[in-house]
């Protein structure tokens, strides 16, 4: 078994673990960055919108947008439609990944692609299997978890996400170029929502939402008759050119720090809990953590690290916490369905009550 050396070993090279890993090395830190999948953001699990503010400080260019759009439409069953701003991009997802990874390699991580974290040692030592087989002994001085809902790292601290929604999507061909993403309530998407996000000549349409209680329906048909829906209303068209699946923690505030182990991202439960959404988090606590452990290692105190979780929680926290109690609100109330959606989704003044 080969032997490694590094400050920071990051695992996950999504957003949270690319920004992460660049922040960190931008520190100073030697920074290794392992992700399981042989291609960095393939395949693609995102309905990919990013607010437009993001854009801006991330500064790496526009090569990853697919469009711009103005807002927000929500539909409500038997209700009027809602219009809200919130200007933002639609994102190619695998190319927005790659110019995260890009980045940070360039300011001096190094990456392992088609490998695993499969253990950490009573030393803080991790053990990692690339596909081909081979064992590499790592010996970080922390470890940064940004590998997803179903986290390895958060298992071995004991930080799971146990609280999930379901969420599968279909790339379909758009009649008509749309300027708004929209999403849509019904009765049957038990506390979620479908959405349809353009992208160009094609939309991303999915539903994210879970199993509700005594329903036989599974997601697949209830997405099946959602597309039916907009195919009736001339929104969509030809068959799916690509589907995916995947799971979006929707998760109370935990810490996101264990000594020398730090999570992030949908591994540290920093997503939406009602929206799903966890770009923006991603970026934001990655650059955090980055930054506090580049900071440990230059002072050699690993007691540094918990400045991130608490510069995290004053950013995050309130919103987070408040769209869980909304998420809880959602699933308690479900049939009274009307009142909930207006209580418990973000384009309606009574949610923020």
């Amino acid at each position: 078994m080969d032997e490694l050396h590094c400050d920071v070993l990051v695992i996950g090279a999504g957003p949270a673990g690319a920004t992460a890993a660049r922040a960190a090395a931008r520190r100073g830190a030697s920074v290794l960055l392992v992700e399981r999948r042989g291609a960095i953001g393939v395949p693609v699990q995102c309905a990919e919108y990013i607010p437009a503010l993001l854009l801006g400080k991330l500064n790496l260019g526009r090569r990853f947008v697919a469009q711009s759009v103005k807002g927000m439409k929500t539909h409500r069953f038997n209700g009027p439609a809602t219009v809200t701003c919130a200007p933002g991009y639609i994102i190619h997802r695998d190319r927005f990944d790659q110019t995260l990874v890009k980045a940070a390699k360039d300011d001096g991580a190094q990456l392992m692609t088609s490998t695993r974290a499969v253990a950490v040692l009573d030393s803080g030592a991790v053990i990692l299997r690339e596909k081909n087989g081979r064992y590499h002994l790592v010996h970080p001085m922390i470890v940064i978890g940004a590998d997803g809902p179903h986290s390895t790292v958060g298992r071995w601290v004991g930080a799971v996400n146990r609280t999930m929604v379901r969420g599968v999507q279909l790339t379909m061909v758009l009649n008509n170029p749309l300027d708004h993403t929209e999403v849509y309530f019904h009765p049957d998407y038990y506390a979620g929502y479908g959405w349809l996000f353009p992208k160009g000549q094609v939309a991303n349409v999915g539903l994210g939402l879970k199993k509700k209680p005594g329903s036989s329906e599974r997601i697949r048909m209830l997405l099946d008759k959602f597309v039916a829906g907009l195919k009736s209303e001339n929104k969509i068209n030809g068959k799916p050119l690509a589907y995916s699946a995947g799971w979006i923690p929707a998760e109370p505030v935990r810490k996101s720090v264990y000594g020398r182990i730090a999570l992030v991202g949908d591994a540290a439960g920093h997503t939406h809990p009602i929206t799903g959404a966890g770009i923006f988090a991603a970026i934001i606590g990655g650059r955090m953590v980055g930054k506090w452990a580049g900071r440990a290692v230059k002072n050699q105190d690993i007691a540094l690290l918990k400045q991130y979780d608490e510069e995290w929680r004053d950013l995050m926290e309130d919103t987070l916490s408040r769209a869980h109690q909304r998420r809880r609100q959602m699933e308690d109330k479900w049939n009274n369905f009307n009142t909930t959606i207006q209580k418990c989704w973000v384009a309606y003044r009574e949610y923020y009550a």
